[in-house]
């Protein structure tokens, strides 16, 4: 096949109108390119000062780790996954496509629904879980305000004014995302300082309240530096990888608005590693800190905070809540199956349309029982999911870098029966190499024993493969190596033909 020149710059493309087209999957012009590194730098502080993320160190230090080897590990989590966040964001400010338009390139047309609605059901999924304790710290801080909020009658196995916070902030965040891309880039703006203050001011009392810093230093580790120490180091870093192997596929949504490669790379490298890092320290010095005054590790910073009698402290502490959770739920968990929704279907789907999809389905999965404890959602949660996100980003990253030399067709992103057509719409090399790194990847999946020695997860205690097992605890890196060197293997014959 003979390689005819080919426009890349969307300025310089007609895409054709078509059922794999819609406005919001169309690429971004240059007018509409306006975010800088700041913009990158915010939305990163951002979606980094949350619970969850602040519950990923807590969580360490829970299970026996001092702040010193919870910290090394998270940092070491967020340098290595910075590297695919930005060869896939690359494509943004390039080309100006979202995320499951660029997944065409590889998957097909429709292949690459695959990779798109993986990527929605885990943004569902963390969308529920980010609501749930979003309103969870709303209903608890209220309750140290008002006295009687937290005893009502139950429901479901919960206070009914429980569900009464979940549902008024899964609403009021929806409301958020529903004005636009543009919104939500003013939003975290300004919510990203105001967060970081909120830790400044949890650290702060919790120092005084046991005497000072030093205390919070000198907590020892429970797993030492030998064997039971990397018993947890390992599925601790993959956890913590998988907990951002989501944003390293779908970060092409957010590069698209971006002035430039030099915007999208240095607000990335500014925003991400040392704002989860400084945050990840203030969150192990903190929960070391609960260990001194209240003789057990509170690894929720919400629980926590309600053990203040201060009533202005309890209505800054749910200012800055709510702000969190918001700031990075929109950002993260919905802008991204918003796209992949409206990639399924783009004539019957918009943006708008596919964010009250999501958050209808990131109620229904009862994210209450995702979050129960350490256990469950660092090695069961995030392994799982690490491992599978981590294929597919093998499979991109080989895709555009290796055997497209970073060049793309985008017309034919959107043209049946063009380049990126393959079989009927499928390029069956992709999802074989995807079938072999999820199996590689996410086979041994296991539960651990929690402290009463009973199974946390719903994976056998062998694993689901118990030969895979020993994979189980590198699932992300073993998802990414091997279908990356598959992929490659399998396209070898067709990069006479490429893009």
């Amino acid at each position: 096949m003979t390689e005819t020149a080919i426009p890349t710059h969307p300025s310089a493309v007609e895409i054709p109108d078509g059922r794999y087209v819609n406005d919001d999957l169309r690429p971004v012009p240059e007018s509409g390119r306006t975010w800088t590194t700041y913009n990158f730098v915010a939305l990163w502080i951002g979606m980094a000062h949350c619970i969850p993320s602040w519950t990923l160190a807590s969580g360490l230090v829970a299970l026996g780790m001092d702040w010193k080897q919870a910290v090394l590990t998270i940092a070491l989590a967020n340098v290595i996954v910075l590297l695919p966040m930005l060869l896939t964001g690359h494509a943004g400010p390039k080309y100006g496509i979202p995320f499951p338009v660029l997944a065409r390139a590889s998957f097909g047309l429709r292949g690459a629904n695959l990779p798109a609605l993986i990527r929605a059901a885990v943004a569902c999924a963390w969308f529920g879980i980010q609501t749930w304790i979003g309103g969870q710290g709303i209903f608890i801080l209220l309750g140290k305000i008002f006295g009687g909020w937290t005893d009502a009658g139950h429901i479901g196995g919960y206070p009914w004014t429980l569900w009464l916070c979940f549902a008024i902030f899964w609403v009021i965040e929806l409301a958020v995302i529903y004005r636009g891309m543009d919104t939500l880039r003013r939003f975290e703006n300004w919510a990203a300082p105001f967060v970081l203050v909120g830790a400044v001011v949890l650290l702060i009392w919790i120092a005084n309240k046991a005497g000072g810093f030093g205390p919070l230093l000198d907590e020892p580790s429970k797993v030492g530096w030998g064997s039971d120490f990397w018993k947890v180091f390992f599925p601790g870093l993959m956890g913590m990888i998988g907990f951002w192997s989501t944003l390293s596929l779908n970060i092409p949504d957010f590069t698209r608005f971006g002035k430039g490669q030099r915007a999208q790379v240095w607000g990335q490298t500014l925003g991400l590693p040392t704002t989860m890092t400084l945050f990840a320290l203030m969150s192990v010095l903190v929960t070391s800190g609960s260990e001194k005054v209240y003789g057990a590790a509170i690894w929720d910073p919400v629980a926590l905070a309600g053990k203040t009698d201060n009533t202005f402290g309890l209505l800054f502490a749910l200012i800055t809540v709510f702000v969190a959770t918001i700031s990075v739920n929109i950002a993260a968990n919905v802008v991204s199956p918003a796209y992949d929704l409206a990639n399924l279907a783009p004539k019957l789907i918009n943006f708008r349309t596919g964010a009250l999809i999501t958050g209808v389905i990131g109620v229904v999965v009862m994210p209450w029982k995702l979050t129960s404890t350490p256990e469950l959602y660092i090695f069961t949660w995030l392994g799982v999911v690490g491992g599978l996100l981590g294929t597919v980003a093998g499979i991109l990253i080989a895709d555009y870098w290796v055997i497209r030399r970073t060049v793309l067709d985008v017309a034919d992103l959107y043209r049946p029966e063009g380049r990126y057509w393959y079989s009927g719409g499928w390029n069956w090399r992709a999802v074989a190499a995807f079938a072999v790194g999820g199996i590689l990847a996410v086979g041994g999946s296991y539960s651990t024993l929690d402290a009463k020695g009973s199974k946390a997860g719903p994976f056998p205690v062998d694993g689901l493969i118990p030969i895979l097992k020993p994979l189980a605890d590198y699932g992300w890196a073993v998802g990414l190596a091997s279908s990356f060197l598959v992929y490659v293997a399998l396209m070898a014959g067709r990069r006479t033909s490429a893009p």
